[in-house]
């Protein structure tokens, strides 16, 4: 017996909210909704108002301007209404924009609207639509209960019955779309692998193509999902659905660098999507490439301007990557890093109530700028008066304490941090997957390595000129470690084992250690004199290197083709 489901609001009693700054749009639409029959209309001409008119009450229909006010853009107006609850699976959304661009039409869609409406506004047009919208969310109305409680089985019964309904005819895309995401929450993957394939049969819809994509990859029936993810990736309605799909199923198969690529490319489409620049990050993070992680947190920083993800915490992570960037570059490059950091900290310094709030946060950065310029007295009195303790600090917090630690030689109390880090990280969500890889990685590397990249890369530089050469390999091999994407790294322990070659053969390890590099300098871009050394070093040393097979597993998508 199927569970009672509460009446859907009556017409007379549903309550619109209309947040645009023009008074020419709450005109026309105010003056559409009463022609049908909605009396209940509230206007917002900001974002502020907006958000204090849901908390006074609950809005049934919110129409949202992308363009809201100068401080908060409607993408994250929208964000900050649903994480207050204010705006749920039970309201009908519809966005409003001029603009048709693709990166808008992406973010916009990413959220999931129920209509898109395109500026400037048509009485006919708007009335026709709310009608239909109307009509849609009376009928679906059991439908999308069962889905917002979960009840995945039930939505079924519900949708398949509304596809027998002629009136909804134009809506049978939206309630198909519907029974396939049912049958993979419900994880029966086989059955909507048939289902999608019956709908291509008459549909091109993005959804179908992705939907089946998904099903498939659950199955690991790769050769063919290759196949069709390198035709989405081709489409310019799929392509972007196709690598956050790849991303997920990459971390799931803990092929970390191929997630990372997907990612980045998703995020160049959909550029204002905080969460997907914070999973940006983590995996910058694990993949060890401290310019993306960079890039990355300075993107959260600029799109969280003014929206619920806006906090001085951000300007932090800013600085501390900034500083996590500086540790692996020479000194002239190091340096105008440093400075940076130091004008950013000295700028958030200056902000009101920040420093009783975040003050000993900033206390253990300053260490790491010290520890960085050589003043590692005045940083190790800093770390001295620091506790060790975890509990109420943030994950990146206690990351940025540990690394002080680690930079200042203190390893007891790196450790214990790092152990006490691993607590933190629970589930099976996208970003704990990643952040506790990464802090796996980190745990091995800041017990086994004692110095930064730049610390080795100095050290082996004095061995090499002492013709110390084997203390020299180890530093460099060390440094290529922590910092596996670094070119002339790779480039200078190919050299330094090419003379330890000449006195007697290469050793299992490092042989395995510089194909590694070897590998590494044959897939990235490098100057003319660079691939001459590296060719150079291949041939003398008489290795054989060849490109890892990436089409296994789906590899060969972690390269755009498009």
């Amino acid at each position: 017996m199927l569970e009672k489901i509460p009446a859907p609001t009556s017409k007379e009693d549903l309550r619109v909210l209309v947040i645009d700054n023009q008074g020419l749009v709450h005109d026309v639409v105010a003056s559409a909704l009463h022609a049908i029959g909605i009396k209940h209309v509230v206007s917002a001409f900001n974002a502020f108002h907006a958000i204090r008119l849901c908390g006074e009450k609950r809005f049934d229909f919110v129409l949202l301007a992308f363009n809201v006010s100068h401080d908060k853009d409607g993408f994250h107006l929208f964000e900050e209404l649903r994480h207050l609850n204010h705006i749920n699976d039970t309201t009908t959304v519809i966005f409003l924009s001029a603009e048709t661009s693709p990166e808008l039409v992406n973010c916009i869609v990413e959220l999931q609207p129920d209509d898109f409406w395109v500026k400037p506004l048509k009485p006919s047009s708007i009335e026709s639509r709310l009608n239909y919208l109307l009509q849609i969310r009376y009928k679906l109305h059991k439908m999308m209960h069962c889905m917002k409680v979960g009840d995945y089985s039930t939505a079924m019964y519900y949708a398949e019955r509304q596809l027998k309904d002629v009136s909804l005819s134009d809506y049978h895309p939206r309630i198909r779309r519907l029974i396939g995401e049912c049958l993979l929450q419900l994880r029966d993957y086989e059955t909507s692998e048939n289902y999608y394939r019956e709908l291509l049969q008459t549909m091109d819809h993005a959804w179908v193509h992705i939907g089946l994509a998904r099903s498939l990859l659950r199955q690991d029936e790769l050769e063919e999902a290759q196949s069709m993810v390198e035709d989405l990736l081709l489409r310019t309605d799929t392509r972007f659905l196709t690598y956050d799909l790849l991303a997920q199923y990459f971390i799931e198969k803990e092929q970390f660098e191929l997630a990372y690529e997907q990612m980045k490319e998703a995020s160049k489409l959909a550029p204002r999507n905080i969460e997907r620049n914070k999973r940006l990050w983590d995996l910058a993070r694990l993949n060890h490439d401290k310019v993306g992680q960079l890039s990355a947190v300075q993107n959260m920083a600029k799109f969280a301007k003014n929206s619920i993800h806006d906090s001085p915490e951000l300007a932090l992570n800013v600085i501390r990557s900034t500083i996590d960037l500086a540790t692996s570059l020479g000194a002239g490059e190091g340096d105008r890093y440093i400075q940076r950091a130091q004008n950013d900290l000295e700028e958030i310094s200056q902000q009101k109530g920040v420093q009783i709030q975040l003050g000993d946060q900033i206390d253990v950065i300053k260490a790491r700028m010290l520890c960085l310029r050589n003043q590692k007295k005045s940083a190790e009195e800093i770390m001295n008066a620091s506790s060790v303790h975890t509990t109420g600090q943030s994950m990146e917090d206690n990351l940025d304490k540990m690394k002080a630690f680690h930079e200042l030689g203190m390893r007891e109390q790196c450790i214990s941090i790092l152990e006490k880090l691993k607590t933190q990280i629970e589930g099976d969500t996208f970003s704990s997957q990643v952040v506790d890889e990464y802090l796996k990685q980190e745990s091995i590397e800041r017990t086994e390595i004692q110095f930064t990249t730049k610390e080795l890369k100095n050290m082996a530089t004095v061995h090499y000129k002492e013709n110390r050469l084997q203390p020299a390999y180890n530093n460099l091999r060390q440094a290529l470690t922590i910092s596996p994407k670094d070119k002339q790294i790779a480039l200078s322990l190919m050299k330094v084992l090419l003379q330890l070659h000449s006195t007697q053969p290469l050793n299992d390890e490092q042989l395995e250690v510089v194909t590694l590099a070897a590998r590494m300098l044959t897939n990235e871009k490098l100057s003319a004199s660079q691939a001459d050394k590296r060719d150079q070093y291949i041939d003398k040393l008489g290795l054989e290197v060849e490109a890892p097979n990436d089409k296994e597993a789906l590899g060969v998508l972690g390269h755009p083709t498009a």
